[in-house]
């Protein structure tokens, strides 16, 4: 990589010192054209699901900084490559969705972004589009007239989406052979309609940014970018977005702003700074500060950690109330009407099992994961450790409070 030091423009000089970039096809042409003048980039984002995870979310945060840097970000919602589904990272084919489920899907995300970027119709302003505008419109002779000539089978195969798929003797379809193209395509039609000379992702999407980057000489004789991301893990190896009891969402219907919270305050130590850098807007002399706190400081670090990355999602009010929440309940040891409730009749809390109780509440993903949790004192009911994870507990109506480890706590409420 580039030394910083070398960087001129703010764009690159702030993802950098940020701990953003892996790779830059063209590392001085970007700088120069940063500093020249604005530069539009995009990422897309695929439908798959009503919500991103926080697994998507150093994307959008680059999109974010390339915004602050003076520059115009375009995000690019999936509606024609969902269909298609990404292989990239997969051992098997994703799920095919229907059309409406599609644009369901997309209708559910995109509220998300205002929350990261400011949209309208100013030189720097965001926009949002879709590839199913004009990947529905592609005749298949004519997509591969256009497009397939373009690319060789041989170097398809030696890209890490395909490669590893077929080193694990994993089937890959023909469709999602496609995708690469698809993704390529969509590089070239942003250039020829909103002069895009960039595409941000992840590492793991190295192989296809390439492919729009060469598409784009080939075809328009005109130089494009590519930059990406490392692929980001915790400090012990966990893929980020993933916890024991699922993804963590970033619309709020899908998970409670406090639990949001609850996810950035129990980051590992050695996590604090680099996510500090990555998930929020504070100065890196700030952060510089905190991360070298240790002992019980590192704990403030990371209340500040969580209480910043949940403003800026869920706004400044629901992270306050997430952190007074929290407060209450783990230091002083009392409820909050912000914690997270579950309304259950009283019968069907009586037919639950005490392992079916943590997945139904979302302590665990599985009845094997929480059984594992009971087995190591993991669980409480109204401060009672449970002990048996196929037992019944017989709770009075009303409100029942239920804690998993040190920092998770639901109450149970009747309807």
């Amino acid at each position: 990589m580039t030394p910083q030091a070398e960087f001129k423009s703010d764009l690159l000089r702030t993802l950098q010192a940020r701990g953003y970039l892996h790779q830059i096809t063209h590392p001085e042409e970007l700088d120069a054209a940063a500093r020249a003048g604005i530069v539009t980039g995009y990422i897309g984002f695929d439908a798959t699901a009503p919500s991103l995870h926080v697994g998507s979310l150093i994307q959008i945060m680059m999109l974010r900084r390339l915004q602050q840097a003076g520059h115009k970000p375009i995000v690019l919602m999936g509606g024609g490559t969902t269909k298609v589904g990404d292989p990239t990272d997969k051992d098997q084919s994703r799920p095919l969705l229907t059309e409406e489920k599609i644009q369901a899907n997309i209708d559910s995300i995109k509220t998300v972004f205002a929350r990261f970027l400011a949209f309208g119709d100013g030189p720097t302003d965001a926009i949002m589009v879709n590839n199913a505008d004009w990947l529905d419109k592609l005749g298949y002779v004519e997509f591969l007239r256009d497009y397939g000539v373009h690319f060789t089978i041989n170097r398809m195969l030696t890209f890490d989406s395909v490669r590893l798929r077929l080193e694990r003797e994993q089937p890959m379809t023909f469709l999602e052979f496609n995708y690469m193209l698809m993704q390529a395509t969509d590089f070239l039609e942003l250039e020829r309609k909103y002069a895009c000379q960039l595409q941000l992702g992840g590492s793991d999407q190295w192989g296809n940014i390439l492919n729009g980057v060469e598409l784009i000489r080939r075809v328009d004789q005109k130089q494009a970018f590519g930059l990406t991301t490392p692929l980001l893990a915790t400090a012990s190896g966990q893929k980020m977005g993933k916890t024991i009891s699922g993804a963590v969402w970033l619309n709020a219907d899908m998970l409670a702003p406090y639990d949001y919270w609850q996810f950035w305050r129990n980051t590992e130590d050695a996590d604090v700074g680099r996510f500090l850098k990555l998930f929020t807007d504070l100065p890196l002399e700030d952060v510089a500060r905190l991360e070298a706190l240790t002992g019980s400081g590192i704990n403030e670090a990371k209340k500040i950690l969580a209480t910043e990355a949940t403003a800026m999602l869920h706004g400044a009010e629901a992270a306050a109330a997430a952190e007074e929440a929290a407060r209450v309940a783990f230091e002083a040891g009392g409820l909050s009407a912000d914690m997270p409730t579950l309304a259950l009749k009283a019968a069907d809390l009586a037919a639950m099992s005490h392992a079916g109780l943590m997945v139904a509440v979302g302590f665990a993903a599985s009845n094997s994961e929480a059984r594992k949790q009971i087995a190591n004192g993991g669980f409480r009911i109204q401060g009672e450790k449970v002990s048996d994870p196929a037992g019944f507990t017989a709770l009075q109506p009303g409100e029942a409070e239920l804690r998993s480890g040190k920092r998770r706590v639901r109450l149970v409420v009747e309807p």
